[in-house]
C-alpha cells in the first residue's frame, strides 16, 4: 500500500508540474508580453492542452485525479480510501507549488523588468495573476462563488459525460483530449469573473509560493480574503454535480438490461 501511495504521489507531482506549467507559463506570456505575445485565448488553449497531456500520462496510474475537488468527492463517494485521498492530493499540491516556482525561474527576468522589482498583487504592474485567480473588479465576492461553482458543476458534469460507461461514453483513447476540450469550453464561456481556476489544486499551492517569493499575505487578503473561493467553491460544485448527474441520467441508465440499440444491434448481428 506504501509503495502504491508513493508511485501514486509521484506520477502525481511530476503531471501536475507538467499541466501548471504549459498553463501558468501561458498567462505569464500574455501578461508580461503585454498583449504581444498572445491574448486570453491562448491561456484557454494552454490549459486545456495541459489537461489532454496530462490526462493521456496519468491515467493508468491515477486514473489521471488532476483536481482535488474531484479527488475529494471521490472520496466521499467511497471510490477511493482515506490514504489514496492523501497522497492524491500532496502530489496535486506539490506539483502545482513546483510548477509555480518554474516559471517564476522561467520568467524571472521578464517579471523584474515588468515590474521594476515590485511585486504587487494589484495596481498597474500587478503579476499576482500569473500564478493565481483574482476575481474581477466589478464581480461581488457572492457572484464570484457562484461562478466557481457553476463553472464546476459543469466541469464534473462534463468529465461524467465523457467517461461514464454505463451511459453513452467516448472511446478511451479520446476522453483526454474532449476533457481537455472541456476546460477550454469553460475558459472561453466562464473565465471572465474569476479566471476559472474550478480546482483548489491549481490555485492555492502557487497563491503560497507568491506568499514566499515575494508577493507576501497580499495574495491571501486581497479581494476580501478571496483565496478561500477557489478552493471551497470547487469542492462543493464538485459535489453538486455529482448529485445533479446522478439524479438526472444515472438514476435512469440500467446497465443490466439490453437497451433498444443493443436489441436491434443483436438481432441485425444474428440475421
Amino acid at each position: 500500500q506504501t509503495t502504491t501511495a508513493t508511485r501514486i504521489l509521484l506520477t502525481l507531482l511530476s503531471l501536475f508540474l507538467f499541466i501548471q506549467v504549459f498553463g501558468l507559463s501561458s498567462v505569464a506570456q500574455v501578461i508580461l508580453g503585454k498583449g504581444n505575445s498572445g491574448q486570453y485565448l491562448s491561456i484557454n488553449l494552454a490549459f486545456g492542452i495541459g489537461v489532454t497531456l496530462g490526462i493521456y500520462a496519468a491515467g493508468g496510474v491515477s486514473g489521471a485525479h488532476l483536481n482535488a475537488a474531484v479527488t475529494i468527492t471521490q472520496c466521499i463517494l467511497g471510490n477511493i480510501s482515506w490514504t489514496t485521498l492523501v497522497a492524491y492530493i500532496l502530489g496535486q499540491f506539490l506539483g502545482s507549488f513546483m510548477a509555480a516556482a518554474t516559471v517564476f525561474a522561467l520568467y524571472y527576468d521578464a517579471i523584474y523588468n515588468y515590474t521594476n522589482g515590485s511585486l504587487t498583487v494589484s495596481g498597474p504592474t500587478a503579476t499576482a495573476m500569473i500564478f493565481s485567480t483574482f476575481p474581477a473588479p466589478s464581480v461581488s465576492l457572492q457572484g464570484a462563488f457562484f461562478t466557481e461553482f457553476t463553472a464546476t458543476v459543469m466541469l464534473i458534469l462534463g468529465a461524467l459525460v465523457i467517461h461514464d460507461e454505463k451511459n453513452n461514453a467516448a472511446i478511451k483513447g479520446a476522453q483526454p483530449v474532449l476533457t481537455g476540450m472541456l476546460v477550454l469550453g469553460i475558459g472561453l464561456g466562464m473565465g471572465l469573473n474569476t479566471g476559472y481556476a474550478i480546482n483548489p489544486s491549481r490555485d492555492l499551492p502557487p497563491r503560497i509560493f507568491m506568499a514566499i517569493a515575494g508577493w507576501g499575505m497580499d495574495v491571501f487578503t486581497a479581494d476580501h480574503s478571496w483565496w478561500w473561493v477557489p478552493v471551497a467553491a470547487p469542492i462543493l460544485g464538485c459535489l453538486a454535480g455529482v448529485f445533479i448527474y446522478k439524479l438526472c441520467i444515472d438514476f435512469h441508465n440500467h446497465p443490466g438490461h439490453e437497451t433498444e440499440h443493443e436489441k436491434e444491434q443483436a438481432s441485425t448481428d444474428t440475421s
